[in-house]
C-alpha cells in the first residue's frame, strides 16, 4: 500500500492550510487505497486572521497545533518526515503556505522556504519520488527545486514571480494538472481560480491519481 506525506500550513485559508483542499486530498488518497500522514512545521504562525472579518488579530498560534485540527490529532512535525517511509509528498494550498511554509506573501520572488520544509522537498526529489502541490503551494516548489514546470492557474503577478524563481508556468483550468514528468512534480490550481468545491474535489483527485500512477 502506497503512503503519501501531506505537509500542511495551519488551519484556515487566510492564515493556514486551505481546509477543503487538505481534506479532499486526504479523501482522494484514501479512495485510491493509499494511506496518508499529515505533517506541519512546529513554528508560530506569521499571524492569525479572523475568518469572518478577514482582519488580523493579536492572537499567537502554532502551525503544528492548528494543523492538528484538520488531522484529528494524528500529525507529526515536518522535521520528523523520513522520506524512505513514503512514496510521495503533497502540499495543499492556503495563504499559510505563503506565510508559514515560506515567506512569499511578504517577500515575493525574494522569498525563502523554512529549512525543514525545503529539506523534505529536496530529499523527496533526490529520491526520485513524486511531489504534488496545489493552489499557491507550487511557489514553494519553485523556490526549492530548479527549473520545474508548474501551474497556479492564470494569475499574472504570481506567474511572473514563478518565472523569476526559475520555474516555467503553464496556464490551466481549475481541474487540470501540469505534470513535469522529468522532475516528477505535479501541480493543480484549485482555489487560485474562482473554483467550486466540486472542481476542487476533481482537481485534488486528478493530482492524487497522477502521483499514484507515476513511475
Amino acid at each position: 500500500m502506497k503512503k503519501i506525506a501531506v505537509v500542511v500550513a495551519g488551519c484556515g485559508v487566510y492564515d493556514g492550510a486551505e481546509i477543503h483542499e487538505t481534506v479532499l486530498t486526504m479523501l482522494a488518497i484514501s479512495r485510491m487505497g493509499a494511506k496518508y500522514q499529515l505533517f506541519a512545521p512546529d513554528v508560530e504562525q506569521a499571524h492569525v486572521v479572523n475568518h469572518i472579518t478577514g482582519q488580523p488579530t493579536t492572537e499567537i498560534r502554532n502551525v503544528l497545533v492548528e494543523s492538528a485540527r484538520i488531522a484529528r490529532g494524528d500529525i507529526k512535525p515536518v522535521s520528523e518526515l523520513i522520506v524512505s517511509d513514503f512514496d510521495a509528498l503533497i502540499l495543499p494550498g492556503g495563504f499559510g503556505v505563503a506565510k508559514n511554509l515560506c515567506n512569499y506573501a511578504f517577500k515575493g520572488s525574494e522569498c525563502q522556504t523554512l529549512p525543514e520544509v525545503a529539506k523534505a522537498i529536496k530529499a523527496m526529489h533526490e529520491a526520485s519520488k513524486p511531489i504534488g502541490a496545489m493552489c499557491i503551494a507550487p511557489v514553494v516548489l519553485a523556490n526549492v527545486l530548479a527549473s520545474v514546470q508548474v501551474t497556479i492557474g492564470n494569475d499574472p503577478s504570481t506567474s511572473q514571480h514563478l518565472a523569476e524563481l526559475g520555474a516555467t508556468h503553464i496556464e490551466t483550468a481549475a481541474t487540470q494538472i501540469v505534470a513535469d514528468k522529468a522532475n516528477k512534480v505535479f501541480t493543480t490550481p484549485c482555489y487560485m481560480l474562482n473554483s467550486s468545491i466540486a472542481e476542487i474535489a476533481d482537481g485534488c483527485q486528478n493530482l492524487v491519481d497522477a502521483i499514484l500512477e507515476c513511475r
